[in-house]
């Protein structure tokens, strides 16, 4: 708790420690925590019903959708649903059941890049789902969110490593390529 790395920290815009933070009575760095145990956060975005969710990149496997609760601990680095990339075994989140799990994970993985919660109108089918871009999965993965449970819906298979999603105002999804000619492509439906 010396250090922010592996966490989800929650301040106010102008840096200082709100209110209600789980660990604000121990002063420094650990004040700032909002949740702990994240390996690689790579995504973030709150559901319309002001629920926060994260994405991962996972060891050797077991990236991961976490829905991020207040004071939790999702057990990085001593529970995993991957392994070491050396192949060392890392304990499972059900050996473990003081560390919350995750609501998704991928093994093989999806190697996640960036996360909206889509609150357009023009995917309607799409609406309260997580949209992920992934490196690995080519495309984007789409899960669908029912409460504070969630399951891998579709995979669209886009042949290029995508790095970046936001959605804009009208409801279209932009996202970006990765590497060199990387392109910007704006989304609608067909």
């Amino acid at each position: 708790m010396t250090s922010n790395l592996g966490k989800i920290i929650r301040l106010n815009d102008n840096g200082t420690i709100p209110e209600g933070n789980p660990f604000a009575s121990s002063g420094g760095v650990a004040a700032q925590v909002w949740a702990l145990g994240i390996r690689n956060p790579l995504g973030i975005d709150f559901d319309e019903q002001g629920r926060l969710w994260e994405v991962e990149m996972g060891p050797m496997g077991g990236d991961e959708i976490n829905l991020i609760e207040k004071g939790a601990n999702y057990g990085w680095p001593t529970v995993s649903e991957g392994n070491h990339y050396d192949g060392r075994a890392i304990p499972k989140h059900n050996t473990r059941p003081e560390f919350i799990a995750p609501k998704a994970f991928w093994n093989p993985v999806i190697s996640p890049a960036g996360l909206i919660i889509y609150k357009g109108d023009l995917f309607k089918n799409w609406k309260g789902n997580a949209i992920i871009s992934a490196l690995g999965a080519q495309g984007l993965v789409r899960v669908e969110i029912s409460g504070t449970t969630a399951r891998e819906a579709q995979r669209i298979r886009m042949n290029k490593r995508m790095r970046c999603i936001r959605q804009s105002a009208d409801g279209a999804i932009w996202v970006l390529e990765d590497g060199a000619g990387g392109r910007l492509l704006k989304l609608t439906p067909a």
